[in-house]
């Protein structure tokens, strides 16, 4: 079976576009409709399921994703948000949310691979 093929906004943040140029040179992707953005008015944090808080922490751990994972990332937010709230959930719920983690670019594999840019505020205070 063929690899699948990284989005050109997760090459750009493992920099994988600048050690494979040509790999990327000619790709055309469509492009994002804006970030990902705040969670959905039907996700909630309740008792039992920590839905918002579980979105928030995918949109801050995982930076490429975009308006048009919102549904991917809805799915994910509302099992984990479940794990997050000590509910039981059931081995096809953590598949399904293993499965969501890897189209979205977020298995520790994956993550090995990730180079943040230094942010300038921390070097100008570095600097001071």
């Amino acid at each position: 079976m063929a690899m699948p093929r990284t989005p050109l906004a997760k090459a750009a943040v493992e920099a994988s576009d600048k050690k494979n140029p040509k790999r990327f040179k000619a790709r055309k992707e469509p492009k994002p409709n804006g970030p990902l953005g705040a969670p959905p008015k039907w996700l909630a944090d309740t008792d039992t399921n920590k839905a918002k808080s579980a979105w928030l922490l995918f949109q801050k751990e995982i930076p490429w994703l975009t308006e048009s994972h919102r549904m991917l990332v809805g799915m994910a937010a509302n099992i984990q948000g479940r794990i997050m709230a000590n509910q039981d959930v059931g081995v096809q719920a953590m598949n399904l949310l293993r499965q969501c983690l890897g189209q979205m670019g977020a298995t520790p594999s994956d993550a090995s691979k990730i180079t943040v840019p230094d942010d300038e505020d921390e070097k100008d205070d570095l600097l001071d």
